[in-house]
């Protein structure tokens, strides 16, 4: 079979997988080397079924990940305190949670400084979207408040919903950084491909801090929006801080 008919039909094996959900939205594909091998041809047949796929909108490719199945990132708003699966309902994805860690355990560094020193209760938990990982989130409270929670109530619910206080408001903080072994394994992601992460402190009515939480998404899946007013002196320095590099 020539090289234009291979390639032709590569990216036809594709889109059939693409088509029928076997390679659901996101998801990232196999490497091209082992497109290769799968498919028994040459790297270059592989990236041209890949280009084609490309120009029909199927697939792209982005520095760190390689090549993943086409979807639109789902938007999350920075304007009002609101939960993925809020955000996620508002998009009309189908979502779901599954619960990795629950326990309690002695909160350390970053936690420690804004809950303070003491046992915390920690949540690992992976937020699906469609059936497939969109995101690694890990929520600490204070035990007081987490004493009398079980593990299929943050199964099944959210913190802001379960938690006995009125929450106020809440700083977070948002990062561009390469994805660790761990979080690749759980987000289906190459290790080192960027990711989004952001810490998250919410306070009570009061102002007090009872929540802390980490939320790591795929770079590709998700994209941060807020509305800016036109005034310009609007970005103080309480709105956009500036990291020295590390």
């Amino acid at each position: 079979m020539s090289r234009v008919i291979r390639y032709k039909a590569i990216a036809e094996t594709l889109r059939r997988q693409i088509e029928s959900g076997k390679l659901a939205a996101g998801q990232v594909l196999p490497s091209e080397a082992e497109l290769s091998a799968t498919h028994e041809a040459s790297r270059v047949t592989i990236r041209k079924s890949l280009d084609e796929l490309r120009s029909a909108g199927l697939v792209a490719s982005r520095q760190g990940f390689g090549w993943f199945v086409a979807a639109d990132p789902l938007q999350q708003s920075l304007e009002v305190l609101g939960t993925i699966e809020g955000q996620l309902a508002e998009s009309d994805r189908s979502s779901e949670r599954e619960v990795l860690s629950f326990a309690f355990v002695e909160a350390q560094g970053w936690v420690a400084e804004k809950l303070g020193e003491g046992t915390v209760l920690e949540v690992i938990r992976v937020n699906l979207v469609d059936g497939r990982p969109f995101g690694r989130v890990t929520v600490w409270c204070e035990e007081r408040l987490g004493a009398g929670l079980s593990r299929s109530e943050v199964s099944s619910s959210t913190f802001h919903d379960l938690l006995p206080v009125t929450l106020g408001s809440a700083v977070q903080t948002i990062a561009a950084v390469a994805a660790d072994a761990s979080d690749a394994e759980i987000l289906e992601i190459p290790t080192g491909s960027p990711v989004l992460v952001t810490h998250r402190v919410t306070c009570d009515a009061d102002g007090k801090p009872v929540l802390a939480s980490q939320h790591v998404f795929p770079g590709h899946l998700t994209e941060y929006v807020v509305d800016l007013p036109a005034a310009s002196d609007t970005l103080s320095s309480q709105h956009l801080r500036l990291v020295e590099p590390g």
